[in-house]
């Protein structure tokens, strides 16, 4: 069995109130504006950025042809009077009206992504927003190369060693900083579940490093191999797992800190080849991300624990690998779900909807307050909301609270609805439900309207499709490289910091 990845930590966060001796690279913010570029914030740090230093550094960055304009990167040589900083990196804000925590999170990503090979970092972006800026240094500095065949990268390629966010006192944002180390660390936990390759995370591998993360943080665990499984009647699970060699898992960690109870869920297919219903083969390397909605609530109960938040908070993740085979599933197949319900595969690439339903169904048995499940559930979701935006779905009040959190917290989720009138094109002939509809239209709502069923009255639930935002097959934008993006941990987080302040 594979160890647990041993990818170095991010860079090392620091408050400071003064610039370090030998710092290399000075990382301040510019917004634009008709007038010009200026140097932001303007009524802090008066001490390092003074008047003089504050113009001549607009005017080495105006002959460059800096404009402040968002996640631009200008870098001039420091000035004089800054004698322990090397060069200063100007990052653009855009509009100073429009300046707001995730932009500040975007630009200080671009900043930390090209510092590659840096050794101290100093920044005044934590100014702006001290959260924000940590955040979104640390994770624009992620790294992924445990699969590298060089164990030990060059100097130049290396992520930035150290960062020294300038504060005003000696007191300020010492809690805002713990808390946005803690997010950004699982954010990368959640990343390097989701880039861990398919030959080195099947089933029984990621149960057992969450299994490991989750025994580290004190919390209970509950692993169901196949053959529980099959005694418990997870026929969701078995029927999608079953044409793999690597057999299937549930795992459960529960995280005990109040009364209120949450219940995540999250999609673990660790392949998707589509089974018998088997995908194009063209880019279906990227599947390998079909796990993300598990690497998210995973990474978030553990989250929930180091932050001690006062509610319940358990985590049922189910994991298959939907591979074609001669024990595989097949189209016009039966399978008795977790409590009875019976389904008609219509299509066995339509998986993720089947190990969930499990799942839900076994998480609701501990009679949550909130349920929440996260997948990486359909290609609809790209086609109707693209990239970068996750759909929202459930019952109505939460739904809608669920996804204004997320826009908040910059990972831009949007409510969709459930039309009742897709709801009688998952009826089956045979079965109790069909897996799919007859046809391609709302096929994400069509999607969660199958889950739906298995979600009893008096639940607020939400569920968060984000095929597309959890893996980013483009180039690196803001604080997002190439892979595993970690959406929707910052939601999910806010989500239970939210009712546990209730």
């Amino acid at each position: 069995m594979t160890a647990v990845a041993d990818r170095s930590l991010g860079p090392e966060l620091a408050r400071t109130e003064t610039i370090a001796t030998d710092t290399d690279v000075l990382v301040i913010g510019l917004t634009s504006s008709e007038n010009g570029p200026a140097i932001v914030p303007a009524d802090l740090f008066g001490d390092v950025l003074t008047a003089e230093v504050r113009a001549e550094l607009l005017d080495a960055l105006g002959s460059v042809g800096a404009k402040g304009k968002p996640e631009e990167l200008t870098r001039v040589p420091a000035p004089a009077a800054l004698a322990d900083v090397t060069s200063v990196l100007a990052v653009g804000l855009g509009a100073a009206d429009k300046v707001d925590a995730e932009q500040v999170r975007r630009s200080a990503g671009v900043a930390g992504r090209a510092l590659t090979g840096t050794e101290l970092v100093a920044t005044t972006l934590s100014g702006i927003d001290l959260g924000a800026a940590a955040e979104g240094f640390y994770l624009g500095a992620y790294t992924f190369s445990s699969f590298k065949s060089k164990s030990a990268p060059k100097p130049d390629e290396r992520p930035v060693v150290r960062l020294e966010l300038l504060v005003p006192g000696p007191e300020f944002g010492t809690l805002e900083l713990l808390r946005a180390q803690l997010v950004a660390e699982a954010i990368a936990t959640a990343r390097d579940f989701v880039n861990t390759p398919p030959s080195a995370l099947y089933p029984a591998e990621f149960a057992e490093r969450a299994r490991i993360l989750a025994v580290g943080a004190g919390l209970e665990v509950e692993v169901l191999d196949e053959n529980a499984l099959a005694a418990g009647g997870y026929g969701g699970i078995i029927g999608v797992g079953q044409g793999s060699s690597r057999p299937p898992r549930l795992i459960r960690i529960t995280y005990a800190g109040g009364p209120k109870k949450i219940a995540l869920v999250g999609k673990g297919i660790t392949f998707d080849t589509g089974g018998i219903s088997i995908k194009p083969a063209a880019n279906m390397e990227n599947m390998t991300s079909d796990m993300a909605g598990a690497a998210a609530v995973i990474a978030t109960v553990l989250l929930a624990a180091r932050l001690g938040l006062p509610v319940t908070v358990t985590a049922t993740v189910p994991m298959a690998e939907n591979m074609p085979s001669a024990t595989a599933q097949r189209p016009g197949d039966v399978l008795t779900q977790y409590g009875g319900t019976t389904v008609e595969v219509i299509n066995t690439d339509a998986e993720g909807r089947l190990i969930l339903a499990d799942a839900i169904v076994r998480a609701v048995e501990d009679e949550p307050d909130y349920l929440i499940d996260v997948a990486t559930l359909t290609g609809a979701q790209m086609v109707a909301l693209g990239t970068r935006t996750p759909g929202v779905m459930g019952t109505d009040e939460f739904r809608d609270r669920v996804a204004a959190i997320s826009r908040s917290v910059g990972e831009n989720g949007w409510a969709m609805p459930l039309p009742a009138e897709l709801r009688a094109d998952l009826n089956s002939k045979v079965a109790d439900l069909a897996n799919v509809a007859p046809h391609r239209w709302g096929g994400m709502l069509s999607a969660a309207l199958f889950l739906k069923d298995f979600v009893p009255e008096g639940v607020q639930w939400a569920h968060l499709d984000v095929a597309g935002p959890a893996y980013n097959t483009g180039g690196p934008f803001g604080y997002i490289g190439k892979g595993g993006t970690g959406v929707p941990v910052r939601t999910l987080i806010t989500v239970i910091e939210e009712i546990g302040a209730e």
